[in-house]
């Protein structure tokens, strides 16, 4: 697998991207190493970017086709504008990521912009596959990880991610007329979607219906755990950190009651330091058992297209290179040795 030959200051416009956007993703990727950091850098200002034009929009559904109109050009290579688009498609192609990737990407955007609301938790799941599942798949891509196994955790911790977003941002999403929460809940709870949308406040009752997606949330984190542990070395402490960051959202937001819609929960800056710190420790524990399980049904879609399960013919010929280079000095050295015990 080769890595991508950037442009210094395309990479580096895309890293400020990173930087500006995301507290937690950029401390964690601090801590990967810089052949995975760099396209990590490219391909998060593509999904940044891409996300906020949709919010700008506000439902314009013309910004969704252009949008996949520029994905079309990026992937093709053609006519590049910009430090993202030129980083981007480096690392489409160095990685060999199938387009389907981040055109699902673009349509959970399209959803967004549609204004679509979720009735289950499994149709929720729906969207956090394509919004975030999508950029755990690339990533793992990236890393090397390309088995359906390994692509399957890292889209169940994207959206494990997600749900802990949506858990954060109830009061933010209602004030733009938007409500993820699962419609069942609220109902189950005896809240009027609409009503609540109308006059959003806290209660006991959404309490507990973020509380029930925190739950999910964590379900999905434990999932991801083995997938984790079979990336390489040196890409766990980035990936685990990423991960623990994210999770103790959740878990500050349940500390302070499970209110997000009167103020938004933040990690504080020494709480996230010492969170990546113990990161580096825990990745190299982690268990590699229980990886296996296959995709689940709202990842299958994403994991089956980029999925390769022969490992990297790549990286397999030059281990058997390795060794039978090995193999050879150590006949030769047999041999010097033998002639030397005639002389």
């Amino acid at each position: 697998m080769r890595s991508p030959e950037f442009d210094r200051r395309d990479l580096e416009a895309c890293r400020a991207r990173i930087r500006g956007g995301s507290r937690s993703f950029f401390l964690a990727s601090l801590l990967l190493p810089a052949h995975v950091r760099d396209p990590a850098y490219a391909l998060y200002a593509y999904c940044r970017e891409s996300d906020d034009a949709v919010d700008a929009a506000r439902g314009d559904a013309s910004t969704v086709r252009a949008l996949e109109e520029r994905l079309g050009r990026i992937h093709a290579g053609r006519d590049l504008r910009d430090a993202t688009e030129r980083s981007f498609h480096r690392v489409l192609e160095a990685h060999r990521i199938p387009v389907s990737v981040p055109a699902a990407l673009l349509k959970g955007f399209e959803w967004d912009a549609q204004g679509r609301r979720y009735e289950s938790l499994a149709d929720l799941e729906d969207y956090g596959a394509r919004v975030a599942g999508t950029v755990g798949v690339m990533m793992a891509m990236v890393m090397g990880s390309t088995t359906r196994a390994q692509l399957a955790r890292a889209a169940e911790l994207g959206i494990a991610m997600q749900l802990t977003n949506i858990a954060r941002d109830v009061g933010e999403d209602a004030r733009m007329g938007r409500v993820y929460l699962p419609l069942q809940w609220l109902r189950e709870e005896g809240i009027d979607p609409d009503g609540w949308i109308a006059r959003p406040r806290f209660s006991p009752a959404l309490g507990r219906v973020v509380g029930r997606l925190l739950s999910a949330a964590r379900a999905h984190y434990e999932g991801a755990m083995p997938g984790i542990a079979r990336l390489p070395v040196s890409c766990r402490p980035g990936v685990l950190a990423a991960s623990a960051l994210y999770a103790e959202i959740g878990e500050e937001l349940a500390r302070r009651g499970l209110d997000s819609v009167s103020v938004r929960t933040r990690v504080p800056a020494r709480r996230q330091a010492a969170l990546a710190s113990a990161a580096v420790v825990a990745a190299f524990a982690l268990s590699r058992r229980g990886g296996d399980a296959s995709p689940a049904r709202a990842v299958r879609f994403l994991v089956d297209p980029a999925a390769r399960e022969a490992p990297d013919a790549i990286g397999v010929a030059a281990r058997i290179a390795s060794l039978v280079s090995l193999f050879e000095r150590l006949e030769r050295a047999e041999r010097a040795q033998a002639l030397a015990d005639e002389a």
